[in-house]
């Protein structure tokens, strides 16, 4: 062989070595392109205004159905706060009932699916679109949202069905079939159809996709550019090993990954505040100030509330119904219980650690305000709000903590990394309820789910975030429209169930174990 030949023979492969991140890259955009052209009608259509407002008519149906079960069931999240905590600790929990797992693991499992990347980039993107005021109505949407979540969970233990092998399956596809047909209400079994099939797109978008897409994010703004396909291979080989386990294995598995993450994300966020103390009442000022006034931003106090309330319901899930099938594989007697522990969550989820992320932004400097005025300034031909280092989404909240502490970007891209994988652990357990409910129990068809659930982590890795925040928004907003029509007309049932227990807790008929 000549030494030119063997230049050429050398090159050869050298050449197509370096054509490999262009090819990778030419993936992400062509998945990109065919997932945005692909889904557009369905999001336009779930986020639709009112005619001649900017108003998505889907906000209006959550806030109206958070307010009237508040209302019916008399502020129940107040009253039952304190009897919630003791379910959770295990005061009144009988190891002798039937359910796969504990008050405080089907907590911790339906946490895992709405604690995570909601409240790290989802507060980032509504802060930046609605500016500090939207924190207001995030915490307002939070508190109402608690008697949502109240009233679903207690009819998904309810209504739940229990098979001889000890397993469960319930949530509001249940409910939907088993309580209209007790009230004789037609359409029962229509509306599970629907409801399950958006809560398989719900889970196959705000609960997988969304959540590889911004893990990915996070992990090159630490490490570099990369293919977003690598990501997404990586996490569902790891999501898979975990929910070919079964429920027992997710349980046990967020139990330990959410209340470590949550407790060291909600402690850097309060050593961040209290570092800049001073800085708290401007921070509260500006929130509450930015709820009726808008400060400037885009579409004024009424931008500040849609993105508020848009981001706490993707947050919570609130009225959703995803985390009445979390919750109904408790272990318990009492359908009500489960219905006080879920309560929890929107507190825990938005009220809590929302507004921490969003304290943490504000205080930290990261929105860029007008001298002059103090109203903040957008960027150029878009309706967001200018950022220190033209930062959006997960890359907004990391560069506000990092602004205390330059090494908190790889502590968050722990966090960050781990959340997505209990948000997806926990939303593939709820996408396979409705999966089986369709096409029925067994292992064949809970094998060709779960394969089918992590082919979308790589679609999700490798999409851009616009698209795909669009569609999980929208799947995600899809499953309360049919979750909240159910719980209207279920609500009288869940109240029956609300007096009697009150009433035998009260005369000491329900007692303490242990």
């Amino acid at each position: 062989m000549t030494s030119l030949s063997k230049a050429a023979a050398l090159a050869a492969p050298v050449a197509m070595l370096s054509a490999v991140p262009a090819l990778a890259q030419s993936v992400d955009e062509k998945v990109n392109q065919i997932f945005a052209s692909s889904t557009g009608w369905f999001v336009n259509f779930i986020f639709s205004p009112f005619p001649g407002t900017s108003f998505p008519w889907i906000v209006m149906w959550l806030v109206i159905a958070a307010t009237v079960f508040t209302l019916y069931f008399g502020f129940i999240q107040f009253r039952a706060f304190p009897h919630s905590i003791a379910l959770v600790k295990g005061d009144y929990s009988d190891p002798n009932d039937a359910g796969e797992v504990s008050h405080f693991q089907a907590l911790a499992t339906a946490l895992s699916g709405t604690v995570g990347l909601g409240n790290i980039a989802g507060v980032a993107v509504a802060v930046g679109i609605g500016g500090p005021g939207a924190t207001f109505w995030m915490i307002l949407a939070g508190l109402m949202g608690m008697a949502s979540k109240f009233t679903e969970c207690t009819l998904g233990v309810k209504y739940r069905n229990e098979y001889a092998d000890g397993t469960v399956s319930g949530g509001p596809m249940y409910y939907m079939t088993k309580g209209f047909e007790e009230r004789g209400i037609p359409a029962g079994k229509f509306l599970a159809i629907l409801f399950s099939i958006f809560c398989i797109l719900g889970a196959f978008g705000g609960g997988n996709m969304f959540q590889a897409n911004q893990a990915h994010a996070q992990i090159t703004n630490v490490v570099g550019e990369f293919p977003g396909w690598i990501t997404g291979l990586i996490f569902a080989g790891i999501v898979f090993a975990v929910i070919v386990g079964g429920l027992k294995s997710i349980a046990s598995v967020t139990e330990k990954v959410v209340p470590f993450m949550g407790v060291l994300y909600v402690a850097t966020a309060l050593v961040i505040i209290a570092m800049n103390a001073d800085m708290i009442g401007w921070a509260f000022g500006q929130i509450f100030a930015g709820a009726f006034s808008g400060l400037g931003i885009a579409g004024g106090f009424v931008g500040a509330l849609i993105q508020g309330f848009k981001r706490a319901a993707f947050s919570n899930e609130a009225g959703v119904g995803s985390a009445a099938i979390a919750h109904s594989a408790v272990r318990t007697k009492e359908p009500i219980t489960e219905g006080f522990v879920s309560l929890l969550e929107p507190f825990i989820d938005t009220v809590v650690i929302c507004t921490m992320t969003a304290l943490v932004i504000i205080i930290t400097g990261q929105l860029i305000t007008d001298p002059a005025t103090g109203m903040y300034l957008l960027d150029e031909g878009a309706s967001t709000i200018q950022t220190v280092d033209g930062n959006k989404g997960v890359a907004l909240t990391s560069a506000a903590f990092s602004s205390a502490f330059p090494f908190f970007q790889y502590i968050l891209a722990v966090a960050v990394i781990l959340f997505a994988f209990s948000t997806m652990i926990s939303w593939s357990y709820y996408g396979l309820k409705a999966w089986t409910f369709l096409f029925g129990e067994g292992k064949t068809t809970e094998l060709v789910f779960k394969v089918i659930f992590c082919i979308f982590v790589v679609i999700g890795a490798s999409a851009s975030l616009g698209p795909v925040i669009d569609f999980s928004d929208a799947a995600i907003f899809a499953m309360a429209v049919v979750n909240i029509i159910a719980l209207y007309l279920l609500m009288p049932i869940v109240k029956r169930e609300l007096d009697s227990y009150l009433s035998r807790l009260k005369s000491g008929e329900i007692k303490k174990f242990g």
